[in-house]
C-alpha cells in the first residue's frame, strides 16, 4: 500500500510526496523518522496497522496536526478511544476501506436490510483476504455489517456471529454471520448474501487492484487538508452522509 499511495500521489497534479516513515523502529533508505516527516506534512496517509495508528494519531494531536487518514484495521476499544481523543484536535479520516465501490455496497446493503426483514431474510457477510492479512473480520466486512445492522435498527454486537462449529443449534432470527478466507494473494472479496426460503440475494465487490484504495485514500487527503477537528469517514468525504 506504500508503494501505491507514493505512485498515486506523485501522480497527482498539486500533490507533493514530502515524507516516507513506517512505525517506530523501522528505518530505510528513503525513510525518515516520525518526528521529522511530521514537521513536513499537511497530511499524512497511514496503512500500518491499530496500534501504529492509535500512537501516530496521538503524536499528531499533541503537536496540533498534521491531519490523518488512517486505512489501518482491527482496532481494539483502547486504540478507538486514543484516535477518538485525537479527533478532538485534529481532522482524522478513518475508514475500514477507500474504495468508491464498497462505500456505494454499504449504502445499498443498508437499504436491502431495511426493506428484507428478519422475520423472512438471514444476512451472512463473506470476505477473502491475502494469507498475510493480519485480522479477521476485515474492516471491510465489519463496515458492511454495521451498514445491515444500521438497516434492521439493531446493534451489530448483539446479533453479529463470527464463528460456528459443532452443534450450534438452528439460527436465531435477525443474525448477522460472518465468515472468512485467508490465502494466496487475494486483495479483497466481499458479498453480503439476504437468504429467504424461496430466494437468495447477494451483493458483492471485488478488488482488482490496491491502486483503487491507494485513490481513495489520496481523495481523502485532499479532502482532510484544512478540516476542522474531527473523526470522519469516506462517506463524509463522498458526500454519503445524512
Amino acid at each position: 500500500m506504500g508503494r501505491a499511495v507514493t505512485q498515486t500521489v506523485e501522480a497527482q497534479p498539486g500533490l507533493a510526496l514530502a515524507a516516507s516513515f513506517d512505525r517506530p523502529g523501522l528505518t530505510g533508505e528513503v525513510l525518515m523518522s516520525q518526528d521529522a516527516a511530521l514537521e513536513a506534512v499537511d497530511v499524512i496517509i497511514d496503512f500500518t496497522n491499530a496500534a501504529a495508528s492509535a500512537e501516530l494519531a496521538s503524536a499528531c494531536a499533541a503537536r496540533g496536526g498534521p491531519a490523518l487518514v488512517i486505512g489501518s484495521t482491527g482496532f481494539d476499544e483502547a486504540q478507538l478511544a486514543a484516535i477518538a481523543e485525537a479527533s478532538r484536535k485534529i481532522a482524522i479520516v478513518r475508514a475500514g476501506n477507500f474504495s468508491l465501490g464498497v462505500n456505494m455496497l454499504m449504502g445499498l446493503v443498508e437499504q436491502a436490510a431495511r426493506r428484507l426483514g428478519p422475520d423472512a431474510y438471514d444476512i451472512e457477510i463473506f470476505e477473502a483476504h491475502h494469507r498475510r492479512k493480519v485480522d479477521a473480520p476485515s474492516g471491510t466486512a465489519l463496515m458492511l455489517g454495521e451498514a445491515a445492522a444500521r438497516g434492521r435498527n439493531v446493534e451489530l454486537g448483539k446479533v453479529g456471529r463470527h464463528a460456528r462449529d459443532g452443534i450450534t443449534g438452528p439460527r436465531p432470527a435477525g443474525e448477522i454471520g460472518f465468515s472468512v478466507m485467508r490465502g494466496g494473494g487475494l486483495i479483497g472479496e466481499h458479498s453480503v448474501t439476504f437468504a429467504a426460503d424461496d430466494e437468495i440475494l447477494t451483493l458483492s465487490h471485488s478488488a482488482r487492484d490496491r491502486g483503487l484504495f491507494a485513490r481513495g485514500a489520496v481523495v481523502a487527503a485532499r479532502w482532510v487538508a484544512g478540516r476542522p477537528p474531527g473523526e470522519y469517514d469516506m462517506r463524509d468525504v463522498l458526500g454519503l452522509s445524512d
